[in-house]
């Protein structure tokens, strides 16, 4: 069923082909190169949603660091709409690819694509599989507080994030983490783990082992209802929580007088001390920092600075002086 054979060691200058988006790609791609394999394509995960217009004039205007990357390098960077249709396929077959490596990719490779590859097609996934099988286990790990997330580097099969396990190692989730943090940290993981990877089957026999279903989780993308925090019913573990699992993919807000506070995610902090107020209430505010502070469910409080006022920054220190009553 697999293209790795575990009983075959491989002594060839590896021809890799990557699909994926943003660091994660970029990491990919660094990953190949330290291990002295070739990367004789990229296959960047816009390609397949955007215009090619809108490519053309963000790869020149703004490009992201992954395009920066790619031009320093000089890869060929594959121009087409999905890895499932025939151009694709047979650019692979010219191409004589041995490895196909994805991390961050929106289709579900289809085993005519996944099997092109002498040796594999491999997934990166950032987390320690089965656990957080899904489109974005930074956040998830995080939201559910874990301490410690991963990055698993899997065959690909008709299944997302369902293949025999390849590589697999723990990152630490730090109390102070975003998923901005943790991403980074993974990243960079998953670029050790590529290079091992390819030495590994240049040099060793390397057995899949399968994932235990027993233990799969599995994490849908959040509604967005999320970023709506909701100080009576919610912990002030789970308002952090909430706020650093979702940085940088959307912004958390306060709700106040029908007006939205924009939260900082690096700037709150849980208090200790007590307060004679109910879940809700706003306990204390400084309105030259920008700042008020909130009574949880759990009766602790959350000190916020540096909020700002949606679609009207430069009031917020004058609506919080104004407008807003502490308790």
């Amino acid at each position: 069923m697999f293209k790795l054979n575990p009983f075959f060691v491989y002594n060839l200058s590896m021809r890799v082909v990557v699909l994926g988006k943003g660091l994660m790609l970029a990491n990919i791609v660094l990953g190949v190169l330290d291990a002295g394999a070739d990367v004789v394509g990229v296959f960047r995960y816009e390609e397949t949603c955007n215009s090619r217009l809108k490519m053309l004039f963000d790869d020149f205007f703004k490009p992201a660091p992954e395009v920066t990357l790619i031009n320093k390098l000089k890869i060929r960077q594959i121009r087409l709409k999905s890895a499932n249709g025939p151009l694709f396929r047979k650019l692979m077959v010219t191409l004589n690819v041995d490895l196909i490596i994805i991390g961050t990719w929106r289709e579900r490779l289809e085993k005519e694509t996944f099997n092109l590859p002498t040796i594999a097609s491999v997934n990166v996934h950032p987390s320690l599989l089965p656990k957080y099988r899904g489109p974005n286990p930074y956040l998830q790990n995080i939201l559910h507080g874990e301490k410690y997330s991963g990055v698993t580097l899997h065959l690909v099969t008709e299944k997302f994030d369902n293949g025999p396990i390849l590589k697999q190692e723990k990152v630490e989730i730090l109390d102070s983490d975003t998923s901005q943090e943790l991403r980074d940290r993974s990243v960079r993981t998953a670029r050790k783990l590529v290079t091992e990877l390819i030495s590994d089957l240049d040099n060793k026999v390397l057995t899949p082992v399968a994932q235990n279903e027993k233990l799969a989780t599995y994490y849908p993308n959040i509604s967005g209802d999320e970023r709506m925090l909701d100080f009576k019913f919610q912990t002030s573990d789970e308002i952090s929580r909430t706020i650093r699992a979702l940085h940088p993919f959307l912004p958390c807000y306060i709700t106040y007088l029908n007006k939205f506070f924009i939260v900082n995610p690096y700037n709150f902090k849980i208090l200790q001390e007590s307060f004679s107020a109910n879940a809700g209430d706003i306990v204390a505010k400084n309105p030259e920092k920008s700042s008020i502070t909130i009574l949880c469910a759990d009766d602790k409080a959350i000190r916020f600075t540096d909020l700002k006022l949606y679609k009207a920054e430069r009031k917020t220190k004058e609506f919080i002086k104004s407008e807003v009553v502490v308790i």
